[in-house]
């Protein structure tokens, strides 16, 4: 069908039919935005309270830092305020029905107790409302375990030369590492008590980086690198020729604590590849053949 031109003119095409956008994230902001600017009755669905997803929660985002709210406040109020956009929160989509260009769609929308179109978030409901919310505290944890006089030194001066900020959580955690060979809980429970960081942060920082371990590790630290370039030469063979001869897995300890074996994603000796490292020291070119003679030197 033949369309009249737009022209300057005119504020926003005229409405050709409608469209479901499900999810009120950033993606479905944005889709409902460029619907609704080329002339569609947009209904966004959402079955949290507000739209906005996780990037509304965020501070910046990767990998150019820009802020996270400065990005999408404006996509909020545009969402909010444009005439062929219908947001419906607290909504699922429960039934679909019928062919392309000629959906049915059945929502349920939790009950609000408000009138959504009188809404002006003023708070008064809050005041008003004869339900209240009973705020129930956690009980205080327990009191810590008492640290051995020599834990409870080596922490102390570690944190001492950290001046125990949130900021030396990861130089803490390395250095308890290094002295130990892994993380002891009771150390991750003191230092989360002593920087004032929930220890679920910790145990996420702990977990995160390869360098550090959650469990005791052997007296000898064995890399293979899995990177690109040494997959390339066959990092997979020598990777399993480590595990047969030592009878453990990736990630394991062996039985005498001698080896804790681990894939690595880069060593820096790419030229090299394929390249392990034992003790932080790289060896380059390996053949699986090398493997049982390269241990030996370390029993």
């Amino acid at each position: 069908m033949d369309q009249e031109p737009t022209t300057k003119n005119q504020e926003r095409p005229a409405k050709r039919g409608s469209v479901l956008v499900v999810g009120g994230g950033i993606g479905g902001i944005q889709a409902s935005l460029d619907l609704a600017d080329q002339g569609f009755k947009v209904y966004l669905v959402e079955r949290n309270p507000s739209i906005g997803g996780t990037m509304a929660q965020l501070d910046k985002t990767f990998p150019t830092n820009d802020c996270a709210m400065c990005m999408i406040s404006p996509k909020l109020v545009g969402c909010g305020r444009h005439p062929n956009i219908e947001i419906l929160t607290m909504t699922e989509v429960t039934e679909v029905a019928g062919e392309p260009g000629r959906f049915q769609v059945s929502v349920r929308s939790e009950p609000r107790s408000v009138d959504a179109a009188k809404c002006t978030a003023c708070g008064l409901c809050l005041e008003e409302c004869p339900t209240r919310s009973v705020v129930r505290v956690p009980p205080p944890p327990p009191p810590l375990d008492v640290l051995e006089p020599e834990d409870e030194a080596f922490l102390a001066g570690t944190m001492a030369s950290t001046y125990g900020d949130r900021g030396a959580l990861l130089p803490v955690l390395r250095a308890i590492n290094g002295h130990y060979g892994y993380l002891p809980r009771l150390m991750l429970e003191h230092v989360s008590e002593r920087i004032r960081i929930p220890l679920s942060r910790v145990l996420r920082a702990a977990s995160f980086y390869h360098s550090l371990s959650l469990e005791p590790s052997g007296r000898h630290l064995l890399e293979v690198c899995v990177g690109a370039a040494c997959h390339m030469k066959g990092a997979g063979d020598i990777l399993a020729r480590v595990e047969r001869e030592l009878g453990v897995r990736r990630g394991g300890t062996t039985e005498d604590k001698r080896f804790t074996v681990r894939a690595v994603h880069h060593v820096g000796c790419c030229s090299h590849a394929p390249v392990a490292r034992i003790d932080g020291e790289a060896y380059v070119e390996l053949k699986p053949d090398q493997i049982p003679k390269l241990l030996a030197d370390f029993r």
